[in-house]
C-alpha cells in the first residue's frame, strides 16, 4: 500500500524541477510554503465538512486531497512519506496518554 506513496514523492521531487507553467505541484512549489501550507488548510476544512455531511465517498475524495497536499509539504521539505509511517510505526501499540507523556516538548 505504501507503494503509492513512494511512487507520488518520487513524481512530486520531480516537479521541483517543472516548469511552473506546466505543473500546478511546481506552481506550488514556485508560489512557496506559505501557499503549500494554505491548501493544506483548505483542504483539512473540506476534509471536516465532508464528514460533517457523512457521504463516505466525499470523505475519501477529500482525504486524499489532504494527504496529496501534505505530501507536497514533505517533498518541499526535504521530508519523505517513509519517515511520518516510521513514526506511526513507533507510536503503534502505545496509548495515546502514553505517547503524548513521552514527548520532550
Amino acid at each position: 500500500m505504501n507503494d503509492i506513496l513512494d511512487r507520488l514523492a518520487a513524481q512530486l521531487e520531480l516537479r521541483k524541477t517543472a516548469d511552473p507553467a506546466s505543473s500546478y505541484v511546481a506552481k506550488l512549489y514556485a508560489k512557496g510554503l506559505d501557499a503549500i501550507l494554505k491548501k493544506i488548510g483548505e483542504e483539512a476544512t473540506e476534509t471536516v465538512m465532508a464528514a460533517k455531511d457523512g457521504n463516505a465517498d466525499k470523505i475519501i475524495y477529500e482525504v486524499a486531497d489532504l494527504w496529496f497536499h501534505t505530501l507536497v509539504l514533505l517533498a518541499q521539505q526535504e521530508l519523505q512519506p517513509a519517515q511520518v509511517l516510521a513514526e506511526l510505526e513507533r507510536r503503534f501499540g502505545l496509548s495515546g496518554l502514553e505517547e503524548k507523556a513521552s514527548r520532550s516538548d
